[in-house]
Order: structure tokens, then C-alpha cells, then sequence
């Protein structure tokens, strides 16, 4: 599985523009909806879709297969468990953000709560 650490997104936002033309890239936060209102991302340059991890298999099907999607949790744990149940339904173009919304406060964005 791959793996990206918050300050790495840019760099893979521009390589999924790469792999992926015309396909808008999206970070998708699996965390739950009280985590969501505690600390959230602002969507630049990807499009942020909030599913909290217990919804994804009744859900998944709502994503695209072809966008680069990297996704998003509070560590890094459950967003890797997403990872690897989308790689299982065939999307290929999947990371996981390693270090989570936590990593996201201190490497891209210090605005965004620590909780």
C-alpha cells in the first residue's frame, strides 16, 4: 500500500494530474462527523468528500475507480484500512495519508486543531 505524508500532497496532487488528466483528485476524510466539526482541511487543488470509515462499503461505489484518491483519517490507521479495502474493490490509484489530520496540523496547515 502506498503511503504519503501530509506534506508530500502537493507533490502527489501534481503526479496524479500525471496519471490521471482531467481528473480532479480527491482526498477523502473517513473520519466521523464530531471529528470532522472539531478539525477539517480546506480542499485546494483536490476535492475533499467526507465518508466516515463505517459508511465505506455500503458507499464506496459513489467514487470513481479512475481518480487518484488519497485518503484521510485522525493517525493514519483507518484511512490505511480504507486503503486496503478499496485496492480490493480495484482502485488502483489509492495512498493513504500517513500521520492523518494530526500530521496535516504540523506539516501543511498549523491552523487546523489538534485534537
Amino acid at each position: 500500500m502506498m503511503s504519503i505524508h501530509p506534506g508530500q500532497l502537493d507533490q502527489w496532487l501534481a503526479s496524479a494530474e500525471q496519471t490521471a488528466p482531467g481528473q480532479s483528485p480527491v482526498v477523502l476524510d473517513v473520519r466521523e462527523p464530531w471529528e470532522l466539526q472539531t478539525a477539517s482541511v480546506s480542499a485546494q487543488g483536490f476535492e475533499l468528500i467526507p465518508m466516515p470509515m463505517r459508511s465505506v462499503p455500503a458507499r464506496y461505489l459513489e467514487l470513481d475507480r479512475d481518480r487518484p484518491i488519497a485518503c484521510l483519517c485522525h493517525h493514519g490507521a483507518r484511512s490505511a484500512q480504507v486503503v486496503h479495502f478499496l485496492m480490493q474493490q480495484g482502485f488502483t490509484q489509492t495512498v493513504n495519508i500517513h500521520g492523518g489530520i494530526n500530521a496535516w496540523s504540523h506539516e501543511r496547515d498549523p491552523a487546523v486543531p489538534v485534537y
